[in-house]
């Protein structure tokens, strides 16, 4: 499971020009996942999100989550992060699961992030026009260990 994270003053998520999610101050979540990801390591993933000190705090430090700032959660299912461009330069997509899979866990991951935190999304597997307002800005990768 690869989660990219960005801190964020304002986003939102289209389809076919009609918004479907737009959240105020907090994260993007781009979502991918691959064949060995498993309940587990959405639980723990979604522990790690959750509680990932990102925000400022009243010194200007980043030692606020997204619990602790009131912010909320745009969550966008992205398989591309699973793109591999070691050989020629179109992007092979194997280690990305399968969409039947990967809807299964991508709702759990968002009914896992729910139980914390309001949550908006995109539609899974829709042509979707993502607007973010990145502030810092902050960027960051997270990855489950599949070794």
């Amino acid at each position: 499971m690869r989660v990219i994270v960005q801190r964020s003053n304002h986003s939102s998520v289209s389809i076919d020009e009609k918004i479907s999610g737009e959240i105020k101050r907090g994260m993007v979540l781009l979502v991918g996942f691959t064949h060995q990801d498993t309940l587990e390591d959405i639980k723990k993933m979604v522990q790690k999100i959750i509680h990932l000190r990102i925000f400022d705090d009243e010194f200007g430090i980043m030692n606020l989550s997204v619990l602790d700032s009131g912010g909320e959660i745009l969550s966008i299912s992205q398989f591309t992060l699973y793109a591999n461009t070691k050989k020629g330069n179109r992007p092979s997509y194997i280690a990305a699961l399968n969409g039947e899979d990967a809807v299964k866990l991508y709702d759990a991951f968002n009914e896992e992030l729910k139980k914390y935190i309001p949550v908006k999304t995109g539609i899974f597997g829709a042509d979707m026009k993502v607007h973010i307002e990145n502030d810092g800005p902050v960027t960051i990768l997270l990855e489950t260990n599949h070794e």
